[in-house]
């Protein structure tokens, strides 16, 4: 016999506390996994590790022929770092800051674009830190190790869409829809990321912060030693901001009609009204 105060709608399924994607615990644990390789070697071998597998701007030298002993890995080298570098921490600080910074804007990055879409996105940005990294170092024989411009690639594609309406900061100076997940529903363009306040002070924030701590003798007084590739992380981040749309899917509604809707569960017409455009 049907319960006549059925509503007929299936019970609200609350988020699990702990909810990092996948994709991004999988990331983190290739990371980790990585470093705790390297840590276990010895010193020798580390730094075999850094000639093959960092980025070294030098690599790209039309005479690295010649410098093929003190670079080695040959002409394949110059293809496989601009990845792998992102893999390769200077130690134990530098891999927890990373790991912290990945969790935080992996995460939505992740469920919005999905497994496939992430990880293209996330090691393109890598590249794009790493290109700008070596036009603006030609010759610099100084490897260059770290998933930082990678993850500030995630930064500037998450600022393209958490503070829409129904994103995750979509409340910061504006009205949230209250989308389940914490999704947006619409897409995250370019030209209204531009012109939102709360993105363009984010970007610049951030911005000062890596010149601050990278480029100028300021970064002595907050105890920064090592030297910061503040470029690639420049590089990268305007690489997710600036591109962020090219992977940014246009999602159809469940009830099968056009719209964008963020991911999370359908709620009928309270989410037609959010989300649906």
């Amino acid at each position: 016999m049907a319960d006549p105060y059925s509503t007929g709608l299936p019970p609200r399924r609350e988020p699990p506390a702990f909810n990092v994607p996948g994709p991004v615990l999988a990331l983190l644990a290739l990371i980790i996994g990585v470093h705790l390789l390297a840590v276990s070697l010895s010193w020798e071998m580390q730094e075999q590790i850094i000639l093959f597998f960092s980025l070294i701007p030098a690599r790209y030298l039309p005479e690295i022929a010649v410098l093929q002993p003190d670079f080695p890995g040959g002409v394949g080298a110059q293809f496989w770092t601009p990845i792998t570098y992102t893999f390769l921490h200077g130690g134990w600080e530098h891999l927890i800051v990373n790991s912290v910074w990945l969790l935080a804007f992996g995460s939505p990055v992740a469920r919005r674009l999905g497994t496939a879409r992430f990880f293209l996105f996330y090691f393109l940005c890598g590249i794009a830190g790493a290109g700008l990294h070596v036009v603006l170092y030609p010759g610099s024989d100084i490897p260059v190790v770290g998933a930082s411009a990678a993850i500030s690639g995630l930064m500037g594609g998450a600022a393209r869409f958490v503070f829409l309406a129904g994103g995750p900061l979509g409340a910061l100076g504006g009205r949230s829809s209250g989308h389940p997940g914490g999704g947006a529903a619409r897409r995250a363009g370019i030209l209204v990321a531009l012109k939102d306040r709360r993105t363009l002070i984010f970007a610049g924030v951030w911005i000062g912060l890596n010149v601050l701590f990278g480029a100028t003798p300021l970064s002595g007084i907050f105890g920064v030693t090592a030297q910061v590739a503040w470029e690639a992380h420049l590089g990268g981040f305007l690489f997710g901001l600036l591109l962020f749309g090219f992977f940014d899917p246009l999602r159809l509604s469940p009830s099968g009609g056009p719209g964008n809707v963020g991911y999370g569960e359908w709620l009928g017409d309270q989410g037609r009204e959010n989300g649906g455009h």
